[in-house]
């Protein structure tokens, strides 16, 4: 046993258990605070270019077809790695200087967006569908930039054993910016209208006052200092050149991942671990519906009661991460986001019944956010290097998006030769190859590698 293993093992024994108590105050923590008011400044503007900005389209007579296409509006956040190189290295010219490195990066990026949702503000759907598309994929770009930041910002700044604590507060912010984006923009429309404002005027005044929210993160992005280990690496590289720190970034992110023991064996965990997620989660909607379920039950519990589920689930999980080791919490994590699609199994052979629809949705959202907070948790513990934290973040989530969407793709096929109540029970079989990819990691002592933390 090496001298770092012997002190990894001597604090998994030592290291007394997180107490509940414990648990809840380090969501208190400036820090995780200042990440909360950050998730919901990320999750304010996703629905601003989507399903905000249909309503808005469909309401203003736009043919389905053109609706169909702003789908590729989302194509920043799948690309955002690629110039996740530019927010590592390059400056920022006066906001790098006044406010440092990644908090120069946010305030930039959060004045462009604004500036981006009020350009989409003034466009006029009905007459310019083109100009909307434009002004929709600047909200997209400038959204997906600030998500580079933030969640480098996040892994950089936030000790290790807060990170579960703040990666569960961002997500539960970002569900609350994306709910005030679109119920929200919703009522605020509609309240507009209701004081005389012609619809187009009423659209253009809620998307405004959006743009007002995004100054929540500016202002905290003011409010908070500058992460140690970002003050470092800016010291370190400060001799170097603008395309040097660039070439460094981008290949360095490639390099420094590689170079570690069990490097493809971890980028296939990464890939599969929210696999089983991915493949139930595909064929949700089409079940509820098939089963003979109304749009409006759909409304009411998989996106109301189910948003409540998904938020208990985050800080469950928060709790479950920062209470054991990383390697323990991705075996909870892996194991209960699996069992939770047999719920599904079930409702299947109930049939039509609004508690059990209840009971299935909120045990398969608080499951799959125990799963989805302690995953995260991982990405970032492997994320180390500040010199490029914001490109190796974007890349191992691009990857395990877009290969969770290839993967899944055949669920629909599955679905239709099974029927639903052994689709979802092979949706927790397709599991297995993950947990044995989890086994044979820990064995290899792979987490051990990543410091003997309780992330």
């Amino acid at each position: 046993m090496t001298a770092p293993e012997a002190t990894a093992a001597t604090t998994e024994k030592t290291e007394p258990a997180t107490s509940w108590r414990d648990g809840l105050a380090v969501y208190l923590q400036p820090r995780v605070l200042i990440v909360l008011m950050l998730g919901f400044s990320s999750g304010l503007p996703l629905a601003l270019s989507g399903s905000t900005l249909l309503v808005w389209m469909t309401e203003s007579g736009v043919d389905l077809g053109t609706i169909g296409l702003f789908a590729l509006v989302g194509t920043p956040y799948t690309l955002k790695f690629l110039w996740a190189p530019l927010v590592d290295a390059l400056h920022v010219p006066f906001f790098t200087r006044a406010f440092g490195r990644r908090r120069g990066w946010l305030v930039f990026s959060q004045l462009l967006l604004i500036g981006a949702i009020l350009l989409l503000a003034v466009t006029d759907p009905a007459r310019s569908p083109l100009f909307v598309a434009l002004g929709a994929l600047l909200v997209a770009t400038m959204s997906s930039t600030q998500d580079i930041v933030v969640d480098a910002f996040r892994v950089e700044s936030l000790p290790e054993d807060e990170q579960a604590a703040g990666m569960a507060s961002y997500v539960a912010a970002y569900r609350i910016g994306m709910l005030v984006s679109t119920a929200g923009a919703l009522f605020i429309v509609s309240g507009f209208e209701s004081s005389g404002f012609p619809r187009g005027a009423a659209w253009m005044w809620g998307y405004v006052v959006m743009a007002a929210l995004v100054l929540i993160g500016t202002v905290t992005a003011l409010a908070a200092t500058e992460p140690k280990q970002s003050a470092r690496a800016e010291a370190a590289t400060q001799a170097d050149s603008a395309l040097m720190r660039v070439f460094h970034a981008a290949l360095g992110a490639f390099w420094d991942f590689l170079g570690r023991k069990d490097a493809w064996a971890a980028l296939a965990f990464v890939v599969l671990f929210k696999f089983t997620d991915a493949f139930s989660g595909n064929m949700t909607v089409p079940f509820v519906i098939d089963i003979g379920f109304t749009r409006n039950d759909y409304a009411v519990i998989v996106k109301g009661v189910g948003v409540v589920a998904t938020l208990l689930g985050g800080f469950a999980g928060g709790y479950v991460a920062r209470r054991y080791s990383l390697a323990t919490s991705l075996w909870i994590g892996g194991v209960v986001q699996a069992i939770s699609n047999v719920s599904f199994s079930w409702l299947a052979l109930v049939g039509v019944n609004e508690w059990a629809l209840a009971i299935a949705i909120s045990s398969d959202n608080f499951c799959n956010a125990i799963g989805t907070v302690i995953f995260v948790a991982y990405l970032s513990a492997l994320c180390q290097n500040p010199l490029h934290t914001a490109t190796q973040y974007a890349l191992l989530t691009a990857l395990a998006a877009v290969a969770r969407t290839y993967l899944s793709s055949s669920a629909g096929y599955v679905a239709k030769a099974t029927g639903w109540p052994m689709f979802f029970a092979i949706s927790v079989v397709v599991a297995i190859p993950s947990l044995i990819l989890l086994a044979w990691l820990q064995r290899r002592k792979h987490f051990d590698e990543l410091g003997p933390v309780k992330v």
